[in-house]
C-alpha cells in the first residue's frame, strides 16, 4: 500500500509507540487522525506534529464501542475515509491474581481486548464499501510468554493475538489485511530508569539479548512496514530485542 494519501486512526496516539507511529504516517503523506483518552496530551500532541502534515485529534474511551464508533466516524467525517486503523492504546495492572479485584481484571481486559473488537468492527463497514484497508494490532510479548503478576494482561494479549488470526481470515476476500506487531519492553512513559528504579529497570534490561529496552520510534517502524507490505496478513511480528528467543 502507498500510504500518501490514505487516512489512519491511531489510538493510544497522544504518547510513546503511537505518537511514534502517528509521526512515521505523517512522514509518508498520511493523514492522522490521534485519538486518545488524554485529552490535555493529545491535542499537545497534535498541534507538535501539525507541520508535518494534515493531523486532527479525537478523545476517545477505546473500552466503550459507542465512543469507538464515534471515533472512526470522525475520521471519515474529517478526512473522507479510514484506511488503517491501529488499535495500540493498552493499559497494564501487576497483582497477584489472588488478589486482583475484578474490576482491576476488567480494565485490562477491556481497555486491550474489547477495544479491538470494538475498532476492527466499526473501521471493517467502512473499509469495506471503501475496497479494503489495514488494521494493526498491537499485542505484547506478553501475547506469547507468561510473566508472573501479569494474568490479565498476559490473557488481553493473548487473546489480541489469536483475534488478529481470526479477522485477517474473515476479512482477507474483501482486502482487509490485519496484523499485529508484539513489542518487547519499551522505554517510554512510566517505563525508564527513574520510574522503575534502577534494580528493577536493569531486571527489564537484562531480559532482552540486545542489552537495552526498545524505542517507540523501533515499534513504529513496524507498524508502517505491515501497513505498507500488501501480502502479510495474519501475523504477528516480535519487536523484542531478542526477548522471545530464549
Amino acid at each position: 500500500m502507498d500510504l500518501a494519501g490514505k487516512v489512519a486512526v491511531v489510538t493510544g496516539g497522544a504518547s510513546g509507540i503511537g505518537l511514534a507511529a502517528a509521526k512515521a504516517y505523517l512522514a509518508k503523506g498520511t493523514k492522522v487522525v490521534v485519538a486518545d483518552f488524554n485529552e490535555e496530551g493529545g491535542r499537545q500532541a497534535v498541534e507538535d506534529l501539525k507541520s508535518s502534515g494534515e493531523v486532527d485529534f479525537f478523545q476517545v474511551d477505546v473500552s466503550n464501542e459507542e465512543a469507538v464508533e464515534n471515533m472512526i466516524r470522525f475520521a471519515v467525517d474529517t478526512f473522507g475515509t479510514i484506511d488503517i486503523l491501529v488499535s495500540n492504546a493498552g493499559v497494564g495492572a501487576l497483582s497477584e491474581t489472588h488478589e486482583l479485584s475484578y474490576e482491576d481484571y476488567h480494565k485490562v481486559i477491556a481497555v486491550n481486548q474489547d477495544s479491538v473488537f470494538f475498532g476492527a468492527k466499526h473501521a471493517i463497514r467502512h473499509m469495506m464499501n471503501n475496497g479494503g484497508g489495514v488494521i494493526i494490532n498491537t499485542a505484547s510479548i506478553l501475547g506469547s510468554v507468561g510473566e508472573a503478576g501479569a494474568f490479565a494482561y498476559n490473557a488481553s494479549k493473548g487473546a489480541v493475538n489469536l483475534m488478529t488470526k481470526s479477522l485477517a481470515l474473515q476479512y482477507a476476500n474483501k482486502n482487509i489485511r490485519v496484523n499485529a506487531v508484539a513489542p518487547g519492553y519499551v522505554e517510554s512513559g512510566m517505563v525508564n530508569r527513574d520510574a522503575l528504579g534502577p534494580e528493577f529497570y536493569d531486571q527489564l534490561v537484562n531480559k532482552h539479548p540486545i542489552g537495552r529496552l526498545g524505542r517507540p520510534e523501533e515499534i513504529a517502524h513496524a507498524i508502517i512496514f505491515l501497513s505498507e507490505n500488501d501480502f502479510m496478513t495474519g501475523t504477528t511480528i516480535l519487536v523484542d530485542g531478542g526477548y522471545t528467543a530464549q
